[in-house]
């Protein structure tokens, strides 16, 4: 459903945090506002900038910060937490490590998931089963990022409810079974400097992330300021760049969305090019539903959008494993 946006909208949520947990948000005034301008960013471009967080601007600079000094250390240094099958696919990985339809990502990151303990859903979650690994070096990063999940997981709940309300549900339709417990997945990433060999044309390699859709809820981007890399894709085809805002997150919907509204909110295509002559971060939270969830499309989405089920029953940890384990290459494939 989504549009030819031509920018991405930005929503001060700051009304719907002040009564997130008041009996008759749906009433309030100030939170119907917030509710409108979140199902019309949902509808025409799956992508929304939010202000008004509440997540203090020092702990979102520092998480920049911190993650800058790990990617500048020697690479010896970053392999140590070298991620693999056997560790659960968690921490580091190379430039041309991850790949996106068959292609490498031009990105280095660390990779973490809310940690699985073994047997805990059965054989579905066994390839991301184990705790996450983090650097000793720096050594606040650790504390710092698990400070910075808990405070994007509180967040990204409260906007599931605005956004709850935009489908005319009921503000905790996302609690309980759906995503009540819910899952997330975290990535700490650094793209290069493009190289242009030649002063030839970017070839397809300096792509920092293929174009792709995220897997769960709701992502929020934490991305470098005065570096404009990531883009979104309109209905037409077009690219539509997605510079970084002072005090803002970049949020935008995933698949498990996109089926629970029956395609009424996309999960927009988008991806990474770092043209600019500086090192890139960004690091991503991505609020995703319970793990062993099986998501279909919700009666009044279906209403909404004509009447017939567009998508299938999926379960989410299927989804996510699916990908995991094939967006990966072994360390043995990258040097051949």
């Amino acid at each position: 459903m989504a549009t030819d946006f031509k920018s991405i909208p930005l929503i001060d949520i700051s009304p719907l945090l002040a009564k997130w947990d008041d009996p008759n948000m749906a009433q309030d005034q100030g939170i119907t506002g917030v509710v409108k301008q979140l199902d019309q960013a949902c509808r025409e471009a799956g992508f929304f900038y939010v202000k008004g967080h509440g997540i203090p601007d020092s702990i979102i600079k520092e998480v920049r910060n911190v993650a800058h000094k790990f990617f500048s250390l020697p690479y010896e240094e970053k392999l140590k937490i070298k991620i693999s099958p056997t560790t659960g696919y968690r921490g580091y990985q190379r430039i041309g490590e991850n790949i996106t339809k068959g292609i490498p990502d031009m990105h280095e990151a660390i990779d973490c998931y809310r940690e699985v303990k073994p047997g805990m859903y059965g054989t579905l979650s066994k390839p991301l089963e184990g705790p996450n690994q983090w650097p000793i070096n720096p050594p606040n990063l650790k504390q710092l990022m698990e400070e910075y999940i808990s405070l994007c997981t509180d967040l990204s709940r409260k906007i599931m409810r605005g956004i709850a309300l935009a489908l005319g549900a009921s503000a905790d339709e996302f609690e309980g079974e759906r995503a009540g417990d819910p899952f997330w997945v975290f990535r700490i990433i650094g793209y290069p400097v493009l190289s242009h060999a030649n002063g030839k044309d970017m070839t397809e390699n300096d792509i920092g992330c293929g174009a792709h859709t995220d897997y769960g809820l709701l992502t929020l981007v934490n991305q470098d300021a005065d570096i404009t890399a990531l883009e979104v894709r309109n209905q037409s085809g077009e690219w539509i760049s997605a510079p970084p805002v002072p005090g803002t997150f970049v949020c935008n919907i995933g698949d498990m969305l996109k089926i629970l509204t029956n395609g009424l909110y996309e999960s927009t295509f988008h991806r990474v090019i770092n043209k600019s002559p500086t090192y890139r971060v960004c690091v991503a939270y991505f609020y995703e539903t319970n793990f062993d969830a099986a998501i279909e499309p919700l009666d009044i989405c279906i209403k909404r959008t004509g009447g017939t089920k567009k998508f299938e029953r999926a379960v989410y940890g299927e989804h996510l494993v699916s990908k995991v384990t094939t967006n990966f290459v072994q360390e043995d494939e990258l040097d051949s």
